[in-house]
């Protein structure tokens, strides 16, 4: 599965699995059109950017988002009935892939609020549960979900920074643990050096950028 998983940049994720699924699709070099579903954390515009997600989705697309963002969707034109919005700690199956979905935000940093009601998600493909973090620090309810592969932000300023997320990791205990969140708009390249660093063994870090 993990080499099914690509970063094309920041926190801009493709899975090429039974379904092809897109995370905050951010700076796409290219107009492949080929999502079956589309995963939004939050609103930020390097997270939900319209420009790229008209690269990757097509007329049968599903997206999934925050109940927050039904205006920022309708205000992109998107077609509310393909969207699966979803709360915090709710469960849904979508296109037959079961998604949970998982409060992201910051506990102290004014960046990305609870009240927002932004998001994480897990979702369960061809037998591994895969977390995608959204932009969120170590909050408890992070630190509650049980998963196979975690990706995981790292760069500080907006969200935990390496020492953190390593931390968190950790306590999750996943197989293996992709850093993201990094390398361009926040967070120098070398920060997945000092996050692989921290993460205790059997856990790989895989580094996607």
């Amino acid at each position: 599965m993990i080499d099914k998983l690509t970063v094309n940049e920041h926190s801009s994720i493709r899975i090429g699995a039974d379904k092809v699924i897109y995370f905050d699709p951010f700076h796409l070099n290219k107009a492949d059109h080929d999502a079956d579903i589309i995963f939004i954390t939050h609103d930020h515009y390097d997270h939900f950017s319209p420009e790229d997600i008209e690269k990757c989705a097509n007329s049968d697309t599903r997206f999934v988002a925050p109940y927050t963002m039904a205006k920022a969707f309708s205000k992109a034109r998107i077609n509310e009935e393909s969207v699966t919005f979803m709360h915090a700690g709710y469960s849904a199956e979508v296109l037959g892939v079961p998604v949970d979905a998982i409060a992201a935000y910051n506990m102290i940093k004014p960046f990305h609020p609870k009240k927002s009601g932004w998001l994480g998600y897990v979702v369960t493909l061809e037998g591994k549960r895969i977390y995608v973090c959204g932009d969120t620090d170590a909050t408890l309810e992070a630190k509650d979900v049980t998963c196979d592969i975690i990706c995981v932000p790292i760069g500080g300023t907006f969200t935990i920074g390496a020492k953190q997320a390593a931390e968190l990791v950790n306590q999750i205990k996943p197989e293996i643990a992709v850093p993201i969140h990094y390398g361009s708009i926040v967070g120098k390249p070398s920060e997945a050096d000092n996050f692989a660093a921290c993460v205790n063994p059997p856990i790989q870090v895989i580094k996607k950028i």
